[in-house]
């Protein structure tokens, strides 16, 4: 979905006119309309009230153009309810919401979440404890939060 197509859909879900949209973001109906037209998208600042505003991560906002995966966990992070948060309300889309909650978090080393994923995590292959331990340890050390 195109940004233009998730912004008018996201203004009649909410069943708002353009003026009452614009009017909740702080823009014009102009604005509105040129972005649902396709001919302009909101600048940063606005794709934060929007953000804010109507709960919904930048990235939806912006027609889901990559694919997120949490940097601590590796979970790929294809709603918007799995994404975390700042304590103001802000998305945070580098983490998942199970990792990172209320600006913290959850697992403070990594064998903390070797540890969880061992303990929660299927075991199709019947491997042994140990050689789970490697494999995830060798997974999430590809992962930003724990270089």
């Amino acid at each position: 979905m195109e940004t233009k197509d998730v912004l008018k859909k996201l203004r009649e879900d909410n069943n708002l006119t353009q003026d009452q949209m614009a009017e909740k973001i702080l823009v014009t109906r102009q604005a509105v309309s040129r972005w649902e037209m396709g001919e302009t998208q909101p600048n940063t600042e606005t794709l934060k009230i929007l953000s804010r505003e109507f709960n919904i991560s930048i990235n939806t906002l912006l027609g889901s153009p990559r694919q997120l995966f949490c940097q601590c966990c590796g979970m790929p992070l294809t709603e918007d309810s799995m994404i975390s948060k700042e304590p103001d309300g802000e998305f945070n889309e580098e983490y998942c919401t199970w990792c990172y909650t209320d600006g913290k978090f959850v697992y403070k080393t990594k064998e903390t979440l070797i540890e969880f994923l061992i303990t929660h995590m299927p075991n199709p292959d019947n491997l042994t404890d140990d050689a789970r331990r490697t494999q995830y340890d060798s997974y999430l050390s590809e992962l930003e939060h724990w270089k």
